[in-house]
């Protein structure tokens, strides 16, 4: 059973740094794409930022260009979200999903994808 599991959200000041990551596990093939999302309240839900494990190729939202970086750890099937001078606009629940398809395809939430449970990140002004 693949499983996703997100950490590393909380509280943080305008300017502030967070860094979440995502835990994948039961994956049988590693050639697939994780992509992190986000929803704020009253708003739907949008990708972030996503990277294919195998290549490297990386997506990224345009608002968040410049300011979050995605990696992979393949030895730890974890894949990192470092997140600089957030924004209050930033403040959501952040998701983590994978499959297969190109970073920009999953972005779009292509049927198929594996969640994880969410994490909030709430930036103060």
């Amino acid at each position: 059973e693949v499983r996703l599991v997100e950490s590393g959200g909380g509280l943080v000041q305008a300017g502030g740094s967070l860094r979440l990551s995502c835990a994948a596990s039961g994956f049988t093939r590693d050639d697939y794409t994780v992509g992190w999302f986000r929803q704020a309240p009253g708003k739907k839900r949008e990708g972030v930022s996503c990277i294919k494990i195998t290549e490297g190729r990386i997506y990224y939202a345009d608002s968040v260009k410049g300011r979050f970086t995605i990696s992979s750890d393949n030895a730890k099937n974890t894949v990192y979200l470092e997140m600089n001078n957030l924004k209050p606009e930033d403040t959501a629940e952040y998701y983590c999903a994978a499959g297969w398809g190109d970073p920009a395809s999953i972005a779009t939430m292509q049927p198929g994808l594996v969640w994880g449970q969410g994490t909030q990140v709430t930036v103060s002004s």
